[in-house]
């Protein structure tokens, strides 16, 4: 794929686009790129930063030189610079950030109209550029693929080969947990993996199976840095979910393909999109989205729509487009998204100079055109407070309507809240408990089992179910204090969602 790239921008040169605009975070992968493609068209190759000035350098073999007498910091005087220069690929590094000054934007109209005369082309380099009006009939957008597996396996190797030749490098490690080593290191810029690599390696000069849990980990961390998605540890699979039947076998034809891409996509079929699930608060749909990342073996990912918003104008947006480039660079995987509703409102949007539906006209549109294996589950509790965009076919691949747990599902939560607490479920009279929790969610359940613990520690007593139905008959149920709310919610699934037990 960095192939195709490149040769894709050699073209465009060729094609006489004097103004190229890249979408990129490697600074360093596109370096080497554009530095290839200037030596392949016999060009020379410049680059501009605003610390550093405008710079020649051809290969790593020749160091690079400032171009005039001092160098240029001053991006329009780096720009005049570059006209003078004439034929050359020039790399501009966050040019877009000038953008405001007329006398940038007019003298890089200038370079560019002037490579129609001669060879070479602008290539502005970051991430979200957006162009002004004038310039934009002069101008192509591209964004720089992620490294390929190919990509990963020979930074891998090339570290080995290079630490190995300095130091006593022990490598104990099979050939398919190479691979599974490189596989997590997927959605990494190439810098990001090579640091990782040679960390991995100076800490103890070995390389075994025991270092792909220390690459989960580095990986994790690198996400987390940003401070926009959360890596989330996936414990439980769709097993520990109570009832959901109808929900489980949708899923469970989805992992097959998840398994299997390359004969799913011979079959013709495509990734999955991802489900919202809609209902009662406390029935299992946050539970769902941790068991499905464990069920397919995919990350999972947490975007809280809080860390999103900015106080600055225009921030808020480029969060959100960071957000989902992350998510698109680390697939395939689960992306999961809770409480739509408190980020995505029908009413959102009034009082913050309409922050709220810029970012959900993003939201929307990404849904829609994503790129990368990325499934999304959203949850919601309040449908009446979402948009009707989100319900529109295409969005996702289903809308699930999830109820309170039937008698079923509900024994089956008192068996694994029970065993989960170290209690014997056989010594319970569960068909008594199964009764009356008539109308409790899961949570409300979990909740009365941890209460009675709590009281039978207390008085250093066992649990026993008649502690357990007193505990269920102090609680007042979601289902009797937001009935009218409940029933509504009902109705609406009726027509408009799947049922999901």
């Amino acid at each position: 794929m960095a192939n195709d790239i490149a040769e894709e921008l050699e073209l465009l040169i060729r094609s006489r686009y004097g103004l190229i605009v890249l979408e990129t975070i490697e600074e360093d992968r596109v370096e080497a790129m554009l530095k290839q493609i200037a030596s392949s068209l016999s060009l020379h190759y410049y680059s501009w930063s605003r610390s550093k000035g405008l710079r020649l350098g051809m290969t790593s073999s020749q160091p690079a030189t400032d171009v005039g007498e001092e160098p240029a910091m001053d991006p329009a005087k780096a720009l005049a610079l570059a006209e003078r220069e004439g034929s050359g690929i020039f790399q501009f590094d966050g040019l877009d950030r000038h953008f405001d000054d007329p006398l940038v934007v007019s003298q890089l109209r200038d370079v560019v109209v002037g490579f129609n005369r001669r060879r070479g082309a602008i290539i502005i380099t970051g991430q979200d550029v957006r162009l002004p009006e004038r310039l934009r009939a002069h101008a192509i957008t591209r964004r720089l693929p992620p490294p390929t597996f190919e990509e990963y396996r020979a930074l891998f190797e090339r570290c080995v080969r290079e630490n190995s030749a300095r130091m006593n490098l022990r490598v104990e490690i099979e050939r398919a947990e190479v691979e599974q080593l490189v596989n997590n290191l997927m959605g990494l810029t190439l810098l990001e993996a090579e640091k990782i690599i040679t960390k991995m390696i100076m800490e103890d000069g070995t390389i075994t199976r025991n270092d792909i849990s220390s690459v989960i980990s580095a990986k994790r961390q690198a996400v987390e840095q940003e401070g926009l998605l959360e890596y989330h540890r996936s414990e439980e699979g769709l097993g520990q979910v109570a009832g959901l039947s109808g929900l489980k076998e949708w899923l469970v034809k989805r992992r097959a393909m998840v398994a299997d891409p390359v004969r799913a996509q011979q079959f013709g079929l495509s990734f999955p999109k991802g489900v919202l699930l809609l209902g009662v608060p406390g029935c299992g749909k946050s539970l769902c989205a941790k068991a499905v990342s464990r069920e397919w073996g995919l990350p999972l990912l947490k975007l809280d729509p809080a860390n999103l918003y900015d106080k600055y104008v225009g921030d808020s947006e480029k969060n959100f487009k960071r957000a989902m480039q992350m998510a698109e660079r680390l697939a395939p995987i689960i992306l999961w998204i809770d409480e739509l509703e408190k980020a995505f409102s029908s009413g959102a949007g009034d009082d913050d100079s309409g922050v709220s539906r810029r970012v959900f006209g993003t939201f929307l549109s990404w849904l829609q055109d994503r790129r990368g294996d990325v499934f999304v589950v959203a949850t919601s509790n309040d449908v009446a407070q979402l948009p009707p965009e989100f319900i529109r076919k295409g969005r996702f691949d289903e809308v699930f309507f999830v109820d309170l747990p039937k008698p079923d599902a509900r024994r089956a939560i008192f068996d694994i809240h029970l065993r989960k607490r170290k209690q014997d479920p056989s010594a319970f009279d569960l068909e008594a408990l199964v009764i009356a929790t008539e109308g409790f969610s899961g949570a409300e359940i979990e909740q009365a089992i941890v209460s009675g613990l709590y009281t039978a520690f207390a008085t250093n007593a066992p649990l026993t179910s008649a502690q357990l139905v007193r505990e269920i008959d102090d609680t007042r149920p979601l289902s009797q204090t937001m009935a009218e709310k409940l029933e509504a919610l009902r109705e609406w699934a009726g027509s408009r969602a799947v049922a999901a037990g």
